[in-house]
């Protein structure tokens, strides 16, 4: 502070007296010039004149409000001394702005105006001072800052909130005195004048401070890491997320300075593009303006660093994770394949009265849910946490379930089919208008093949929802057969007939008796029913062969089978005379 007061004094000082000088010389000019200026030049001159005169009052006007800003500071302290040096900062880049808008009026005048000769010298030499004095001020502002960071940490609660706030105020004004220090060298430079001598550093300053900042963020990423680490151990541990987010907050802070030391960097052309790199891949925010083929070159340099490293550094615990990964999927798959037989020989040893359609269920889903476990254990040994993971699969779980209601309802209705077991596998059933032999059944669907060997995949809700007929449900059957005669045949004898007949077949069963009964008396014949019991397999066995041994002893016994005819009667018409 005490360094850069004279200097900036001294510097705005020279101007001002300069720029008043620049008003008498001016008056002083035609008289030492030999030959009287043009009209236009005389009007630019005037022009520039004016512009310059105001100019001048209003630096007057800011030396003098800086020069107060000083008397005062050397009486305050604390919260009002820190207001008064953020004030006299900012008038002080005022001062800069006000003497850059002064360097190219200077060149505007005539080359030979005696004014723009004497300013020019004293813009080469004494005002060169006031990039020199921003420059020192810029390096007490660190010095600031880095006292506020201190007291930051220290502090907490609203304290700390509050000087927080101040010291982003702090980081912006750094920011503004960067900004001004480079546009003004720029300017001067464009008019043809030599560079700022305090420029000659800056380039290295900024790099220092961006390796710094960069190094900030590294360290609070190392941080970071360790801490989220930390809290999956302990989750309940509230300090430790506290912690966390003040890490967080704290490398936010530092990208946002690296932010802005790249765009400084860019203003002066210099390499920005690790810094860049660094902003993209530790940032939240990205911005276009970040992206180049050197940023993208460099991120993919480094990723291809870190890979090979971490391949290094890693290998032989990648593979022995791997191999244990592998290793445990194998073992829990010969330990499920395992589980399914011990199922399978408890179930069909057991005397539980299930159908075979829900064993198979059981064998299914026991190997299953062994197979998740070992598929859970072996993600484990790779470092996967499995409780997010296990709360992402039951948020997709609820997402999936309403997007597929209707196949829920075919598990509702496969897990009702299975309990209440209204068929089994091998089954013979008519449900939905599809007719066949059950094969196979899911949660999901049944599998059933007809009789001509088509097979029908037909939804469980389908099935329970509508009437479910089971023609192979019981051990035994009845066999209805109708066979007519003629009102002409002898019903005792042909009674007799057909009792040997069904008595003489051999997969007819004695009990229950056969039912052999005169049933109606039809518009052509007398029909008796014939209704014998039979195994369930023999069914069309005992159908085909009575139908077939009744014919033929029918025939033999002269009994006839009537079948529908119609008689037809002619009657002669007589004729009468006058018809002819």
């Amino acid at each position: 502070m005490a360094l850069f007061l004279p200097r900036l004094r001294n510097a705005l000082a020279v101007a001002a007296a300069l720029l008043l000088l620049a008003g008498s010389a001016r008056a002083q000019a035609p008289l030492a010039s030999t030959a009287p200026p043009t009209t236009t030049s005389t009007t630019a001159s005037a022009s520039v004149t004016a512009d310059l005169d105001a100019l001048v009052t209003q630096l007057e006007a800011e030396v003098g409000q800086i020069r107060l800003l000083s008397e005062r500071l050397q009486r305050a302290t604390g919260d009002s001394r820190n207001a008064l040096l953020y004030r006299r900062d900012l008038r002080s880049l005022d001062v800069v702005r006000l003497l850059d808008r002064i360097t190219p009026l200077v060149l505007e005048l005539p080359a030979e105006d005696p004014t723009r000769s004497n300013l020019e010298q004293r813009i080469r030499g004494d005002l060169a001072d006031v990039g020199r004095a921003v420059y020192d001020r810029l390096k007490e502002l660190e010095q600031r800052i880095d006292e506020q960071l201190a007291r930051v940490e220290e502090a907490s609660g609203v304290e700390r909130v509050e000087l927080e706030a101040n010291l982003e105020s702090l980081e912006q004004l750094r920011f503004r005195y960067y900004e001004a220090l480079i546009v003004y060298s720029r300017n001067r430079e464009d008019h043809g004048l030599p560079p700022l001598e305090v420029l000659r550093n800056l380039p290295q300053e900024l790099f220092q401070y961006a390796e710094t900042q960069v190094g900030k963020v590294e360290f609070s990423t190392a941080a970071i890491a360790a801490l989220r680490q930390r809290l999956k151990a302990r989750p309940d541990q509230q300090d430790l997320a506290t912690a966390l987010d003040e890490l967080q907050l704290e490398q936010a802070r530092y990208i946002d300075d690296l932010r802005i030391a790249v765009e400084l960097m860019d203003r002066l052309a210099l390499d920005s593009a690790p810094y860049r790199t660094v902003i993209l891949q530790k940032g939240d925010v990205v911005s276009i303006s970040m992206f180049d083929s050197h940023v993208l070159a460099g991120m993919v340099r480094d990723g291809w660093k870190n890979l090979k490293s971490s391949i290094v550094e890693n290998a032989a615990d990648g593979i022995f994770r791997f191999l244990l990964f592998v290793s445990t999927l194998l073992l829990f798959f010969w330990f499920a394949r395992g589980l399914k037989r011990l199922m399978r020989k408890g179930l069909d040893r057991s005397n539980l009265k299930i159908s075979s359609l829900l064993k198979e269920v059981l064998i299914s889903v026991s190997g299953g849910v062994m197979l998740v476990m070992g598929l859970m254990m072996a993600l484990s040994q790779l470092g996967i946490s499995l409780g997010p993971m296990l709360a992402g699969l039951g948020v997709a779980g609820f997402i999936v379930g309403f997007a597929l209601q209707d196949t829920l309802s075919n598990f509702a209705s496969g897990a009702m089919i299975l309990l209440y077991r209204p068929y089994d596998v091998n089954d013979f059933i008519e449900v939905s208008g599809a007719s066949g032999v059950v094969k196979k059944m899911t949660l999901v669907s049944t599998t059933i093949a007809t009789f001509d060997n088509q097979v029908l995949v037909v939804p469980n809700n389908k099935i329970w929802g509508d009437v479910i007929k089971n023609v192979t449900a019981q051990r035994v059957r009845r066999v209805d057969l109708v066979f007519g005669i003629s009102y002409s045949d002898n019903i005792e004898h042909t009674e007799q007939v057909l009792h040997e007949v069904v008595a003489a077949h051999d997969k007819v069963l004695r009990s229950p008796e056969p039912v052999i009964k005169v049933h109606t008396l039809g518009d052509s014949s007398v029909n008796f029913i014939v209704r014998p019991w039979v195994r369930t397999e023999d069914y069309w066995d005992v159908y085909w062969d009575l139908t077939r041994a009744v014919k033929l002893r029918f025939d033999a016994e002269g009994i006839s089978i009537p079948f529908p005819q119609r008689d037809v009667h002619v009657y002669p018409v007589e004729r009468s005379e006058g018809d002819q």
